[in-house]
């Protein structure tokens, strides 16, 4: 299997390989880490308890997840990137307003990976964090210059050998073998319960603009409800046992790292299980580094070619890696483990800025053009889909601007109408509705008569190239 060539270019039909079912143990390790344990201690620190917060965390990502489907199913009929496919929402250079938070998102994950990942492997087996950091940066900058095909192997190998643990750690659990240290804590609380739901689907929403980039290589025949069924079973299962299992590691054994916390409840089973099954998840989670890794490239190279006409060759995809793995190393290595509660207030502001951009491109894409693009004209500055979409950018501005008074940073800053609702974050919830719904009515005057013959233009070049 050789080195991935491409970045944003539109994949020929030629090149299209992969099953459907791939998809499933794909996206089923994207969640299938402690950092997605840590996120069933959401509900327990707010006094919510086991039963309530499993429940809020599987509502969530049930919700959350319906959305990063349906983009799923964009990749293979267009065989683009995810964010190239937004200029014809948003405008060939108009996009760049949405990189940002589409970048930052992947460098902020990677950093919090590493930050994370180095506090608790020293503080398992005394390892030195500055090694831990530029070694996971070194492996997910190689899976990311792999490319798309070595993605999904790796992933496959690393599913493979993390579920018989978890299944055997959750088994005991269920079984009485890992002792329960606390009494069972907490009962139900509306606004914690409304806290966990939004932590979830907001969780799962952050894959929203590079999930695909991993089916764009799927045959254009793929049906559309096979591949949403199989990334939606793939996002959702892992995602929910993890939080329920993080949600019983934080009532019954107080537990709040979620590293640490596997590695007690392992080695409960017997010595030495709970190390391998942390390293197993640490595994994980560098591979889902080189994911972002991979579609923070995508991003980088989107943003240059939108800017500067600058072409999408292989040097350039390797080198926004390498530029892009510097990057989130020095801010590894500029902030201390204080500054993480700073870092996810900061990540949850690029939620706010990612949900009205799946609103406005899932609104486009289902229920205006209904999956018909002109996908030649996406390559051209002044196409048919202009340098600017003035549509795409208003309805976002609008759910961006909306989602202000609902804001909820951690320390920072609670807006008004949040603090009403007594702390709940539902300013996610807000800008999905506001940006779909101004997109729908701000497109009703839209003639698409303009784009017919392009699209069939485009579609006739396309035939001749593949």
């Amino acid at each position: 299997m050789a080195i991935e060539h491409k970045s944003i270019d539109w994949i020929p039909q030629r090149d299209r390989h992969g099953r459907v079912i791939d998809q499933v143990p794909f996206w089923f390790l994207g969640n299938f880490h402690f950092f997605t344990i840590a996120i069933g201690f959401v509900g327990p620190s707010m006094g919510l308890g086991f039963a309530y917060t499993s429940l809020a965390g599987a509502l969530g990502i049930l919700f959350g997840t319906v959305f990063v489907a349906f983009h799923a199913s964009q990749g293979p009929e267009l065989g683009l990137p995810q964010m190239i496919q937004s200029r014809a929402q948003f405008g060939y250079r108009g996009v760049v307003a949405v990189l940002f938070g589409t970048l930052f998102t992947f460098i902020g994950f990677n950093v919090a990976d590493l930050v994370l990942m180095s506090h608790g492997l020293r503080a398992m087996l005394g390892w030195n964090e500055t090694a831990v950091t530029l070694s996971a940066t070194l492996i997910a900058t190689v899976i990311a210059v792999l490319g798309h095909d070595w993605l999904h192997r790796i992933f496959r190998w690393c599913f493979w050998a993390s579920l018989p643990l978890y299944i055997v750690l959750s088994a005991a659990i269920m079984l009485g073998r890992v002792p329960a240290t606390h009494p069972p804590a907490g009962g139900f609380s509306l606004t914690a319960f409304v806290a966990q739901f939004a932590a979830s689907a907001g969780y799962n929403l952050t894959y929203a603009p590079s999930v695909s980039d991993y089916s764009r290589y799927l045959p254009r025949a793929t049906r559309p409800s096979h591949l949403i069924a199989a990334v939606f079973a793939g996002a959702t299962s892992a995602a929910i046992w993890l939080i329920c299992l993080g949600a019983w590691l934080a009532t019954r054994m107080g537990a709040a790292d979620g590293l640490l916390a596997l590695q007690d409840a392992g080695n409960a089973i017997f010595a030495g299980f709970g190390v391998l099954g942390a390293l197993a998840s640490v595994t994980a989670l560098v591979a889902t580094m080189g994911l972002n890794a991979y579609s923070g490239m995508l991003t980088v190279v989107t943003a240059l070619n939108s800017l500067a006409d600058i072409r999408p060759t292989f040097r350039l995809r390797n080198a926004a890696i390498v530029a892009l793995s510097a990057a989130w190393t020095a801010i590894t290595f500029a902030i201390s483990a204080d500054a993480i509660a700073l870092l996810f207030a900061t990540l949850t502001i690029m939620l706010y800025l990612l949900v009205p951009w799946t609103a406005v491109n899932l609104t486009d894409y289902f229920f205006v053009r209904r999956g018909r693009y002109a996908i030649t004209q996406l390559f051209e500055p002044h196409g048919v889909y202009g340098a600017w979409g003035g549509r795409g950018l208003i309805a976002y501005l609008l759910g961006f601007v909306a989602t202000l008074p609902f804001f909820v940073l951690p320390n920072v800053y609670t807006g008004p109408a949040a603090r009403a609702l007594g702390g709940v974050d539902l300013g996610w919830l807000v800008g999905l509705i506001v940006s779909g719904g101004s997109y729908l009515l701000l497109c009703r005057s839209y003639d698409f008569a303009t784009e017919r013959d392009a699209i069939a233009e485009s579609e006739r070049t396309l035939q001749r190239s593949r």
